[in-house]
């Protein structure tokens, strides 16, 4: 985890994804999916917390037995690779294979603010 923005928006990532672990224990994978997605939109900007959230949809993928959902998250991992460090993300993009990986998606207005302050906190370099 390299950037600042990275490190900013870390708390607010992780905490979405205790919330996936813990619903997903308690027998309630859709629920817990809905935080991997809010992760996702959350974590987009940040190569490690993009690609470690498509990770993590895969393996929820396989532990739900969701072929469709495996496979686009095997695509969205590798583009998340690739594309994140230049910018190639649509904000708001909830990450699962039921959404197109270009489609640009409104942003809750509670995950835009921590988004604004995470950035707030990244130094412009000149």
């Amino acid at each position: 985890m390299n950037s600042k923005f990275s490190k900013n928006i870390a708390a607010d990532v992780e905490a979405e994804i205790v919330l996936a672990k813990k619903l997903e224990l308690a027998d309630n994978p859709s629920e817990s999916f809905h935080h991997l997605e809010n992760a996702h939109v959350l974590g987009q900007e940040s190569t490690w917390w993009h690609v470690k959230v498509h990770i993590l949809m895969f393996l929820w993928a396989i532990r739900q037995r969701d072929i469709k959902e495996g496979i686009g998250q095997i695509i969205r991992i590798l583009g998340a690779a690739t594309k994140t460090g230049i910018g190639l993300v649509p904000a708001g993009n909830t990450g699962g294979a039921n959404v197109s990986p270009f489609k640009q998606l409104p942003i809750n207005p509670l995950h835009q603010a921590a988004i604004i302050r995470a950035k707030s906190n990244v130094k412009q370099k000149f």
